[in-house]
């Protein structure tokens, strides 16, 4: 298992390695060293691909939240890597035992899908990643351009990759495709990065129906519910804050953001405005304000068991932290950035559970006034009711790994 990102994006990967792992299979997750602590104490293999200096380093950078130069950075990064992934594969690979299930980012793992004629599979854990010509992604909250003719829609994808994809990633995956003995690819996003076996999409058809022309052999199969539950439970600290008062609002800026000052002072300001409690979810304390008694900070806490004692949650729209919004029925505000996060905030909003503010106008006061509208509208309240009783209904971490198995 090949995940890149953050921990939206291991995550998943960890909770479908637990549940294969019990049904007999030996499961190695290959990705930043930062995450091993995670994969090993989930009983999984381990085999890092960057080191944990590497990965605290990219999250530090100034662009990696930049709507636009975020995904070259990221693009960049992996590029300058792929020699070495391709060599932590060639490590663990064991011909006729070994099936690939690759992050789309993963471009080493296709590469050795191709040489290796090797079982894969592509999982794609945002619905923004697929190109149609009919329903588009967001790509400003709100804004996308579904309505469009087709000649338009397939303009505005040529440039995307001719300007702005293609350079980051062409030159070093096509000089490393040369010496594999592999014929140069372009347009990576296209139909490239996904595995022609077999792709799986970690989201439910009702977050986004699938279109007339995304890949043949994709299945959706919903949202894996794995957040570290298993490994972490809700410190005394925490506990007693929750017993202490009304449901707070969590406040989170996703797992590898080292600049969001801006995000947690608002937070604060938001809930002294509404007169409610909160509690701010950040492994970097050194971006917090001064903290009110009404507002506790805690590093990390699995939000499986932190969402169903509070009010609402507010963060930075990453489809993990959506997807366990979603299955605990809260209210959810975003303030979305860049990557996925446009698109998943404007499903959010169809779905009558979210709204969202710009990074430019998320103050203290706008964030209380809309916060105030969530939790006061009696159909956002019955729409996550909905949502929620929706994804406890399926199972997508067993349907997941049953399409797994049958490429065995």
């Amino acid at each position: 298992m090949t995940p890149v990102g953050s921990s939206g994006d291991v995550h998943p990967f960890v909770g479908l390695g637990r549940v294969l792992a019990a049904r007999g299979h030996e499961v190695i997750v290959v990705t930043a060293a930062s995450f091993e602590d995670v994969v090993r104490k989930a009983g999984l293999g381990f085999n890092a691909t960057v080191s944990a200096e590497e990965f605290d380093a990219a999250s530090k950078h100034p662009d990696i939240w930049h709507p636009r130069r975020g995904l070259q950075l990221v693009l960049s990064l992996i590029s300058s890597r792929l020699d070495f992934a391709y060599e932590r594969l060639r490590e663990v690979y064991e011909p006729g035992r070994t099936v690939l299930v690759g992050h789309g980012l993963s471009f080493s793992t296709r590469l050795f899908e191709e040489t290796h004629n090797v079982p894969a599979a592509t999982l794609h854990l945002a619905p923004s990643i697929f190109r149609s010509d009919f329903e588009q992604p967001a790509i400003a909250p709100g804004v996308h351009l579904s309505g469009a003719p087709r000649g338009v829609k397939r303009a505005m994808w040529w440039a995307l990759d001719r300007w702005f994809i293609d350079p980051k990633i062409l030159p070093e995956l096509n000089r490393f495709r040369r010496e594999l003995n592999l014929a140069p690819v372009s347009r990576v996003f296209g139909e490239w990065i996904h595995s022609p076996r077999r792709v799986i999409g970690l989201f439910p058809d009702w977050f986004a129906p699938p279109q007339p022309d995304w890949p043949s052999s994709l299945c959706l199969t919903g949202f894996p519910q794995y957040d570290e539950s298993d490994q972490q439970q809700l410190s005394p600290g925490l506990l007693q804050f929750l017993d202490q008062g009304t449901p707070p609002i969590v406040f989170s800026r996703g797992s590898a953001t080292q600049a969001a000052a801006k995000f947690f002072r608002a937070a604060v300001d938001a809930s002294a405005r509404l007169n409610r409690r909160a509690v701010l979810l950040t492994r970097y304390a050194s971006q917090l304000p001064a903290l009110p008694p009404t507002v506790h900070h805690e590093g990390f806490a699995p939000l499986s068991s932190l969402l169903p004692r509070c009010a609402a949650l507010v963060h930075h729209g990453g489809i993990g932290t959506l997807a366990q919004g979603l299955a605990t029925g809260v209210p959810q505000l975003t303030m979305p950035m860049g990557f996925d996060q446009p698109d998943n905030a404007t499903r959010l909003f169809r779905l009558g559970v979210g709204r969202w503010v710009t990074p430019a106008r998320f103050n203290g006061e706008r964030v209380a006034t809309t916060l105030h509208g969530l939790l006061t509208d009696p159909h956002v309240a019955s729409s996550c009711q909905r949502w929620s009783n929706a994804i406890k209904a399926s199972s997508p971490l067993e349907r997941t790994c049953d399409l797994l198995e049958e490429l065995t």
